[in-house]
């Protein structure tokens, strides 16, 4: 019996490779090629574009260019203008990011704890990003005007000998347009971290509450940790805003003025080339704001990551 069963052969077992096949499907491939030509010509295109018309002396987009190799970036590196532009871009970040991401979370802790009329407060924080720049900036124009809500408030209320013209200022016409930065992206920043607030276990919470927790030891202490990752994610989006989409604000605003007083970077890059004429330098701007943006993202990155 014993050596009648020892002669059975055993059921056949798949054999393991060593390594999955790295075939890819024809199929899939055809499927994403549509994606994958987009992405090269609108994003891997316009990027290449920018480096070699850095090394570009083209007085406009109709008239003819000569290569001068790295001559426009000893242009820029060499221009008062540029290192301006690069102060106010420091003072724009540094204050915008720190104010503007902290305030949006306690928003957003607050908005995801439904408190009474949680949707109303919804829409209305909402709302700054359904209006347009223009709106926007039409709004803020009355508003910092010499005879505007603002100086008309304060001479209401007897401090008449504060109001200037806020927008014409060369001590305040970066303060603000930071201002409308600051009531563009908070809102809008708020409900994306209440979204991700939503997602936290209700009893991680009730168990906090019944340690004694208050809601600014569940906030920072609890609910911080937990969106850490997130909270550098919105962080990352708002860097890359102010950073390289705050030139409408400035052109509706203040045109870059009075003097330099309020350019940026990336107003500088839209300045030289559309108002100036100075293609090559301008690229050669956004060069530098390119590298700029990485190495601000990396940090970011590097600051906000999970530490679990």
């Amino acid at each position: 019996m014993t050596a009648t069963l020892n002669t059975i052969d055993a059921p056949a077992r798949p054999r393991l490779s060593g390594s999955r096949s790295r075939r890819v499907n024809p199929a899939l491939l055809g499927l994403s090629l549509p994606a994958i030509i987009w992405y090269i010509g609108f994003t891997l295109g316009p990027l290449l574009a920018m480096f070699y018309i850095s090394t570009l002396k083209w007085p406009g987009l109709i008239a003819p260019s000569s290569f001068v190799g790295l001559d426009n970036f000893q242009r820029v590196f060499a221009d008062p203008v540029f290192w301006t532009a690069v102060r106010n871009s420091i003072i724009q970040i540094g204050i915008v990011l720190p104010i503007m991401i902290p305030v949006a979370f306690m928003l957003g802790y607050y908005v995801s704890l439904k408190p009474r009329g949680h949707r109303v407060l919804r829409v209305i924080l909402f709302t700054p990003a359904l209006i347009s720049l223009a709106a926007k900036s039409v709004v803020f124009l009355s508003i910092f005007a010499p005879n505007g809500l603002v100086n008309g408030f304060l001479d209401n209320i007897g401090l008449g000998g504060l109001a200037k013209p806020w927008l014409a200022s060369t001590s305040t016409a970066l303060g603000t347009v930071m201002v409308v930065d600051l009531w563009s992206g908070i809102g809008y920043t708020a409900i994306l971290f209440s979204a991700r607030l939503a997602a936290i276990p209700v009893e991680v919470m009730e168990a906090a509450e019944l340690d004694g927790a208050g809601h600014w030891r569940r906030m920072w202490g609890i609910a911080y940790p937990i969106c850490r990752d997130y909270f550098g994610v919105l962080a990352m989006l708002q860097f890359i805003w102010v950073l390289f989409s705050s030139a409408g604000s400035i052109l509706l605003l203040t045109n870059g003025g009075p003097g330099n007083s309020s350019t940026n970077l990336s107003f500088l890059v839209y300045d030289k080339a559309f108002t100036q004429s100075e293609l090559g330098y301008s690229q050669a701007v956004g060069v530098v704001l390119f590298f700029v943006g990485i190495i601000g993202m990396v940090i970011i990155r590097r600051v906000f990551r999970a530490r679990y």
